[in-house]
């Protein structure tokens, strides 16, 4: 039994470190189109989150915006992935995004290009994010969809909707991530 506790640890580890580089090695394209994944936030705490322009949950982008002011030398980021799945409420070009995002909320946290976050198309990083295997499994409820992702590259924890940047409960959930070595 001494010898496979051991083991069994590695296994644990190589698990972990496999799951974090697979969600990181993702390929994204950022709202420019420019090639990129996760990879380029090694290090810090993510804070992914889909997003729509014309959705009731809209609003929650000054609070997000808020939150990455606050944390982002701290080492957290949050990446907006606008996403059209829910109600066509993101239905707008990369630039037409950009613009709303910018002159609306002031938003300076990364966008992404829009992706499908369900469905038969639905992008790599959500299908590894809410798949069988995923540590918070589920489909995508609606927009603002949250997935915290620790500075290992492993989700740490998942937040619905309905759950505002500025709540206590996220507050707490980022400052832990950002304490976590």
């Amino acid at each position: 039994m001494k010898r496979l506790l051991p083991i069994l640890t590695a296994l644990a580890t190589m698990t972990t470190v496999f799951a974090a580089s697979n969600l990181q090695e993702i390929p994204l394209k950022d709202i420019d189109g420019k090639a990129t994944s996760l990879k380029a936030f090694d290090g810090k705490v993510v804070l992914l989150v889909n997003v729509a322009s014309k959705c009731g949950y809209t609003k929650q982008y000054t609070g997000l915006e808020a939150l990455y002011k606050k944390y982002q030398d701290k080492g957290l980021v949050i990446v907006g992935v606008p996403s059209n799945d829910f109600g066509g409420q993101e239905p707008g070009t990369a630039d037409e995004i950009k613009e709303f995002c910018s002159t609306k909320y002031q938003v300076t946290f990364p966008l992404m290009e829009k992706v499908h976050v369900k469905g038969s198309e639905q992008h790599a990083l959500y299908t590894a994010l809410t798949g069988p295997n995923a540590k918070f499994p589920g489909d995508v409820k609606w927009n603002f969809g949250k997935f915290l992702i620790g500075r290992n590259g492993v989700v740490v924890e998942r937040f619905d909707s309905g759950v505002a940047p500025e709540s206590i409960e996220m507050i707490a959930a980022v400052e832990a991530a950002l304490a976590a070595k």
